[in-house]
């Protein structure tokens, strides 16, 4: 076909808003490839055995990892792009260890967790209460742990934590040391206490199932165990860095939101989790570049997220009024490359909880690709763990997005040192991908029909609460099937 001078110039000339296309969902599919999605963790692999061996906050990791994103996306036509500094306590283990009878067991100190001596702490080892009731006080009386190791059972306890809530009763009965042991066969490489607290946390370490279940039988026989414990972890302020890219043109008083945590965990290089939901969104906003949308589109790569959620709190709590009025809803991506295909179950019918109005919009979205392209769906809980609560506990909007799962067949390198190049599997993130690529073309362009604005008064009271209650950092480690980063409250 031949071209006219004009049009041939006019073919070379890159788009600008008002002569780029609609986006579709077809359309938009198409740009998004394996080729590129899993070039991005490639690079992100890199950046990890550059520094280390991951890309954890405060470490140079993740700093070479947000000027990887911020230089991919400030090559973007038609976006606007920043970064956003915030503090967050930085942790770094010096030393973890539990030994009985010169058996040292494999052991994780929790951030945030007080240190002991430089000496370490030799004292008896007792069991706490059992199951739920080591998580209350009450349940302490009559048993004598003043100035001994306690050892408990790790699991959920009524205010959702299962570590925190494990800790605060044994500390408050007069426990030396606390050692947690875990509840599944899970080789588990962090925890959280979610912040520092040494008026109600001691010295506490994680140890596996099997050496747990082991002492915990020795106790149980009558037998008297003396043990070593040796915690000793560095905690400071750090400032660190969120990462933002926004399309110029869409309607500001309706925005979209696509959000995955940039940061890794310390015991590894991070690229399922999240380097995975990273890449999706990249992949989309490069994607997107292409094509004009009604709504604004943002897209966040968070920061600290492996601490407690740190920097999607911090983001959320500093929305100006008018910001979060404009704010549309918000869609996350945290682990999308490896197991089930997981939808967040928005009504809280599945599996519960739900999110606020407007989140089962989303979630019928997502499901309506994978009925389309025949993939079972596994309903996930929003039952907190990653960087959509501060959008659905702090400024109630509808929320949504997509999981593959922590579990050990769904990823056995599950904050781990394996979870590297070798771990995703580019077909699932591919789908995911594509998932994510449908619903936000639907949602870009008729977001406003299909989903309702949440009430300024109702967002605005729900900042002010949580403000007035100092809860930046409500998120610890579970592990619990529909919690993607694994953190809860405390």
């Amino acid at each position: 076909m031949k071209l006219t001078t004009a049009a041939a110039l006019l073919a070379l000339s890159p788009l600008t808003e008002a002569t780029k296309p609609p986006v579709s969902s077809k359309k938009l599919q198409k740009l998004i490839t394996e080729k590129g999605l899993m070039h991005n963790l490639k690079k992100l692999n890199d950046i990890a055995y550059a520094n280390g061996g991951n890309r954890a906050f405060g470490l140079p990791g993740y700093a070479a990892s947000v000027d990887f994103i911020y230089h991919e996306i400030s090559k973007l036509k038609g976006f606007k792009t920043w970064k956003q500094d915030f503090p967050a306590n930085f942790t770094q283990t010096l030393a973890a260890e539990v030994t009985v009878d010169d058996e040292t067991f494999r052991t994780v100190a929790l951030t945030y967790t007080p240190s002991t001596s430089e000496e370490g702490v030799t004292a008896e080892l007792v069991h706490g209460p059992e199951g739920e009731a080591a998580c209350d006080a009450a349940n302490y009386e009559g048993l004598d742990v003043e100035g001994k190791v306690v050892l408990v059972e790790r699991g959920l306890c009524p205010d959702g934590t299962t570590f925190a809530g494990k800790v605060k009763p044994a500390a408050a009965a007069g426990a030396q040391v606390v050692v947690i042991y875990n509840s599944d066969e899970a080789k588990l490489t962090a925890g959280t206490l979610s912040a520092p607290n040494p008026k109600e946390y001691v010295p506490t370490g994680l140890i596996d199932q099997d050496p747990g279940q082991a002492l915990k039988a020795r106790l149980d026989a009558g037998e008297k165990l003396e043990v070593f414990v040796k915690i000793i972890q560095t905690i400071e302020t750090r400032i660190t860095q969120n990462v933002f890219a926004e399309t110029k043109g869409g309607d500001g008083e309706n925005v979209v939101m696509l959000g995955a945590h940039l940061d890794s965990v310390q015991a590894g290089p991070g690229i399922n989790d999240d380097g995975s939901g990273t890449s999706l969104i990249l992949e989309t906003a490069k994607g997107l570049q292409h094509f004009s949308t009604k709504l604004k589109i943002r897209f966040g790569w968070w920061g600290a997220e492996e601490n407690g959620l740190v920097g999607s709190r911090y983001y959320v709590n500093n929305l100006k009024t008018a910001d979060v009025d404009n704010l549309l809803a918000y869609l996350n991506f945290d682990m999308v490359s490896r197991g089930f295909f997981g939808v967040f179950d928005g009504t809280g019918e599945k599996v519960g909880p739900g999110g606020p109005p407007g989140s089962e919009v989303i979630e019928d979205l997502f499901r309506e690709f994978f009925e389309k392209e025949k993939i079972e769906v596994t309903p996930v809980g929003l039952t907190g763990g990653t960087d959509y609560v501060p959008f659905r506990e702090v400024i109630e909007k509808p929320v949504g997005g997509l999981f593959t799962g922590t579990g050990l067949e769904q990823d056995a390198c599950y904050h781990q040192a394996c979870d590297n190049i070798t771990n995703p599997v580019p077909e699932t993130l591919h789908i995911n991908a594509k998932a994510a690529a449908h619903v936000l073309s639907k949602l870009a362009i008729d977001g406003v029909k299909l989903i309702p604005k949440t009430p300024s008064n109702t967002t605005v009271g729900s900042i002010k609460r949580v403000r007035d209650a100092a809860s930046l950092h409500l998120h610890d480690v579970t592990g619990f099937e529909g919690k993607p980063c694994d953190h809860d409250i405390i």
